[in-house]
């Protein structure tokens, strides 16, 4: 009688096992009582085609054959496949009739999991593949297991990344994640960057007549349309403060073409403004408008907070020099500093125009300034 139940035989219904010997009736005996516990068995007689078929359609568990004909011993079969990442948890079963403590020794160095001596015992062999298989469903379901947790921890990962930084940008860094290079590190760091700030125009004192409802509905509007912008060009959005927006470029990840990416998000914002600010007349008469400043600079990224909270963000004189330029801009103006007028001056069309040297509020020397002309404006 069979130690199995019906339905164990059943549960077990996909559970293969490859029989490796080069006595095809020792391999049909051991197929026909593994079969019989309602098992899926597949014969080979040689070890090529072991290996072949290990690597064609992995199994859940080897019967090896210690002896086989030709160079390549059971012995060799096994240590191949337990050196080998994608086959290194399939359980092998030595079978031998060598009793000697030098070739068990060998067979465990080879890294076999267990041994089974021909002649073989039907009870013995039911027994030994019982256990390797509860051991083999253990080790999967652990790296099942595994692999959920480390779907979920990405997936939170994109979750809070996602909102300051573009899907591709995401992907990368959970792509880092646990390696040295990863991008966002506890201690601070100081890089060069790009910082753009945009801002509505005169929007503080509007809300004032505005109802609230509506006021939460024309920031989520424009901020959609700038964070949309600074996304497609691969900006990290550090700040929403009231209506004011901070974008860095060259951070987390280097970007030679930072400014670009600067001046093209300014751009793009802009233009995806237009209908949003009809929009808004047409509905109220709202007369308002972006301005945007942007400079370039050495600045310090890091998490700055509480123990209760913390953001990640950057400080320093190109953060503060494109606050300036974003508070003097004019509704539908951009302004940048000369470093970033120099990067990017080759794709800047007709009508850049320079303010001349201009003293920042908070900066010892005059600061270079050019303006550009967006429109979105009304």
């Amino acid at each position: 009688m069979s130690e199995l139940s019906a339905p164990a035989r059943h549960a077990q219904a996909e559970f293969r096992v490859l029989v490796v010997d080069d006595d095809p009736d020792m391999a049909a005996f051991l197929a026909r009582m593994l079969r019989k516990e309602g098992l899926t068995v597949d014969t080979v007689h040689e070890a090529d085609a072991a290996l072949v078929q290990v690597l064609a359609s992995p199994p859940d568990l080897i019967l090896l054959d210690v002896m086989l004909p030709g160079d390549v011993s059971g012995f060799d079969i096994c240590e191949r496949l337990k050196a080998d990442e994608e086959t290194a948890l399939i359980p092998i079963v030595l079978v031998t009739a060598l009793e000697d403590q030098q070739s068990r020794v060998r067979g465990i160095r080879a890294g076999a999991d267990d041994f089974l001596s021909k002649p073989v015992k039907v009870e013995e062999l039911v027994a030994r593949v019982k256990t390797l298989r509860r051991l083999h469903e253990t080790r999967r379901e652990l790296e099942a297991r595994r692999l959920a947790a480390e779907v979920q921890r990405k997936e939170m990962i994109r979750k809070a990344f996602s909102r300051y930084i573009s899907p591709r940008l995401t992907e990368r860094i959970i792509s880092q994640v646990g390696q040295d290079s990863a991008p966002f590190v506890e201690h601070a760091q100081r890089i060069n960057v790009v910082a753009m700030f945009a801002d509505l125009r005169g929007f503080t004192r509007l809300t004032e007549a505005i109802e609230v409802d509506k006021v939460v509905t024309m920031l989520n509007e424009y901020f959609a349309v700038a964070t949309d912008a600074a996304y497609r060009n691969e900006g990290t959005i550090f700040s929403l403060a009231g209506d004011s927006l901070l974008v860095g470029f060259n951070v987390p990840f280097p970007q030679p073409d930072a400014a670009m990416r600067a001046l093209r998000t300014a751009q793009e914002t802009m233009a995806a403004f237009v209908p949003v600010l009809a929009g808004w007349v047409k509905r109220g008469g709202v007369s308002t408008g972006i301005g945007i400043g942007i400079a370039s600079g050495e600045a310090i990224i890091g998490n700055v907070g509480s123990p209760h909270y913390m953001s990640y963000t950057i400080i320093g004189d190109a953060v503060n020099t494109a606050a300036r330029l974003m508070q003097m801009a004019k509704a539908g103006e951009l302004l940048m500093s000369g470093p970033v007028y120099d990067a990017v001056k080759s794709a800047l069309p007709a009508g850049a125009a320079s303010r001349g040297n201009i003293a920042l509020r908070g900066k010892a020397e005059a600061t270079a300034v050019y303006a550009l002309q967006l429109g979105a404006a009304s």
